[in-house]
């Protein structure tokens, strides 16, 4: 059966990082195959329909919670459960993916590195390395996708108190 080169993308990548993440089966065989070129901006910035929205929020929502661990203010367990989070936001937009080829190509560019990075931590919570892996994983996400709740990929503020 005929595979995409963005489905073999997928489970090479994953294969690679060791015992890590499965992602649900996506048909890919309808989408044009993603050629690993660089993908200009859109101009203007692709619409990011609801499903999109709300997985990749749970996502910018958990990573935000992991710069506490960064930061040695959240324990091994949090940080293996936002891992989880970020895992299940992912299998969520992987099911109901429904983006033109070009658009699909991108997000997944952006999500096979985040997700092998997330099982990481999950599987290892002490290396926090894999949080920044995370976060630059998705940086370009408001640079191509028009997501009102993910306005800005610049790190939030944290404040200590003593």
């Amino acid at each position: 059966m005929f595979k995409s080169r963005m489905a073999l993308l997928l489970s090479s990548a994953l294969a690679f990082a060791g015992p890590v993440y499965a992602a649900p089966q996506h048909d890919h065989a309808a989408h044009a195959a993603f050629d690993g070129t660089q993908v200009p901006v859109p101009s203007p910035r692709w619409v990011a329909d609801e499903p999109l929205r709300d997985g990749m929020g749970r996502i910018h929502q958990a990573l935000a919670e992991l710069r506490h661990h960064e930061m040695g203010h959240m324990s091994d367990a949090m940080a293996q459960d936002r891992a989880g989070l970020i895992l299940d936001a992912g299998a969520y937009i992987f099911a109901h993916c429904k983006l033109q080829p070009q658009q699909d190509a991108v997000l997944h560019s952006m999500l096979v590195p985040l997700l092998s990075a997330a099982q990481k931590l999950k599987d290892q919570p002490q290396d926090v390395a894999d949080v920044a892996a995370m976060r630059s994983a998705v940086a370009a996400y408001p640079r191509y996708f028009d997501d009102p709740d993910w306005a800005s990929d610049a790190p939030a503020e944290h404040a200590h108190h003593e």
